[in-house]
């Protein structure tokens, strides 16, 4: 017997997050939320206290926009939690600022110390009060490498590398033709 899922957007929205629905069979996940930097520990134990579990932290970088705070980096840390219960995960998701520092949210859940510290190495985020946030994946000579950090004149916007709100059109007409066959 599958459990009814939660009003979980409801219960985020009423704790101040920005939460929005996502079409789960396009994307993965059932809530899209964006994180001030203040909200990461807060929304992370407010996930943690309605029983998910963390799937992934990531990083993510991306052409800081025109329209966007000038103080960002163009680095995204991307956090994805699940149920075991039921079909449901949210992806959150932070604009990196200037000074690279994100707070850990590994004393919340043991599960993101690695993952930190791989982003840490790939990206250089610093995870602000990681209490081991020395290389994992990288020689330690390396911690100025960050491999996967994009030449600026390939960077794409946040827009270009996220999914379209909605189906696009040419799909829609295919699919349309094909069930007229």
């Amino acid at each position: 017997m599958v459990k009814q899922n939660k009003d979980y957007k409801k219960n985020l929205l009423h704790q101040g997050f920005n939460a929005t629905e996502t079409d789960y069979d396009q994307r993965g996940y059932h809530l899209e939320v964006v994180l001030d930097l203040n909200q990461v520990r807060k929304f992370a134990q407010t996930v943690y206290e309605l029983n998910f579990y963390i799937v992934f932290v990531a990083g993510l970088h991306v052409r800081p926009d025109e329209g966007h705070d000038k103080g960002t980096s163009g680095l995204e840390v991307v956090y994805q939690f699940a149920r075991y219960d039921q079909l449901y995960r949210i992806k959150a998701r932070v604009s990196v600022p200037n000074s690279l520092k994100v707070p850990s949210i590994s004393d919340i859940y043991q599960g993101a110390d690695w993952h930190e510290r791989e982003t840490r190495d790939l990206y250089g985020v610093i995870f602000d009060g990681h209490p081991n946030l020395k290389p994992l994946l990288l020689a330690e000579e390396d911690s100025d490498f960050h491999p996967l950090l994009k030449d600026e004149k390939k960077l794409k916007s946040l827009d270009e590398v996220s999914w379209p709100s909605e189906v696009p059109e040419m799909i829609e007409k295919e699919t349309k033709a094909g069930s007229d066959r």
